[in-house]
């Protein structure tokens, strides 16, 4: 018992040891009208939640292969079913509809700070995990919601759902696994999907993007838990500065949700590294923050997907959500102004 007392206790020190290597996130000159989240997979569903509770700081989002605000309504099965075999079809008058009863009495956003909104659906038409009906219900839902909400006029919904990839993120480099969902998701397909994401977001980029020059850095995590309580996040996170931000110079800022399975335990540095983002993030000038989920049997998130269905808790898509808190804090800490 002596000796198993003294393996917990090294291992518990070797833990925070190795967390406090990771420094805090820098505090950058961060302009509020240059934001935008990003996702793929549970990233994506993790976006949609991000954008309507919190439309004031991010009321830019991209889904790749996502599906509808509140598709899960906090049920697995759900989650498993409807929101990605589309069996049956999300209902999204009724996903619609209580989106703005949630925004109504404050669990999400006000939904008046969409209205010069940017939304990007992107999703492959041979996409086996989540079925491309699923995205198509999320780019129903943002049309729904545009048409029904007055002052939503001026959103705009791209919906992006006619090219041949599978359940990855396309970039640029070709090669055999467009067609296929594997490790580490990024689909050689030919296709600069993250060229495409910032051009949707920020608008046509003023010169094309080469390899990425600024600095990509790992940040510690666990420091920004709000109130101290677990967010089921990594110790460490990553953040990448182009040089313009480094340079003091104001700059936007991204944030990139990974899918399951993809987070850096997982894939090593594959999705923040070569995702495309960074390069592109040096012509827009916005630094991209790619926060880590971690794996875990209690509560059941063996593939460390984001939230999406409430493994976090019942609120885990409302302003009260752990994960959405904790989000909150590191783009504060980062630099994005409070008044915002």
């Amino acid at each position: 018992m002596r000796n198993l007392t003294g393996l917990l206790t090294l291992l518990l020190v070797a833990s925070l040891a190795h967390a406090a290597d990771a420094p805090p996130l820098p505090a950058l000159k961060i302009d509020p009208a240059r934001t935008a989240v990003i996702g793929l997979s549970s990233g994506a569903y993790m976006a949609g939640q991000m954008q309507m509770a919190y439309p004031e700081l991010f009321p830019n989002a991209t889904l790749v292969a996502g599906g509808p605000y509140g598709c899960a309504g906090g049920k697995l099965d759900v989650a498993l079913g409807s929101c990605m075999k589309g069996t049956p079809a999300p209902d999204v008058a009724a996903l619609v509809a209580s989106a703005g009863k949630r925004s109504a009495v404050g669990d999400i956003g006000a939904l008046k700070d969409l209205a010069h909104a940017r939304v990007y659906l992107l999703h492959g038409r041979d996409d086996a995990l989540v079925a491309p009906a699923v995205a198509e219900a999320g780019a129903h839902f943002y049309e729904q919601l545009r048409a029904g909400t007055p002052g939503l006029k001026g959103m705009q919904v791209h919906d992006d759902g006619q090219r041949a990839f599978a359940h990855n993120l396309p970039v640029v480099a070709t090669g055999d696994d467009c067609d296929k969902s594997v490790t580490p998701y990024l689909g050689h397909c030919g296709f600069d999907a993250a060229g495409e994401i910032f051009a949707q977001m920020f608008g046509k980029p003023a010169h094309a993007a080469s390899a990425a020059k600024g600095e990509l850095r790992t940040f510690d995590q666990d420091a920004l838990r709000p109130d101290g309580a677990d967010a089921f996040m990594a110790e460490t996170g990553y953040v990448y500065l182009p040089p313009d931000c480094l340079a003091g110079k104001p700059c936007g800022v991204v944030v990139a949700f990974h899918g399951c399975k993809q987070n850096a335990a997982a894939v090593g540095t594959a999705f923040v590294e070569g995702a495309g983002f960074n390069r592109w993030a040096d012509v827009y000038d916005v630094a991209v923050l790619y926060p880590q989920t971690r794996a875990s049997f209690a509560p059941l998130n063996p593939q460390a997907c984001w939230d999406w269905w409430g493994y976090s808790g019942a609120d885990y898509d409302t302003r009260h959500g752990v994960q959405l808190r904790w989000l909150v804090n590191a783009v504060r800490a980062l630099g994005l102004p409070a008044g915002h």
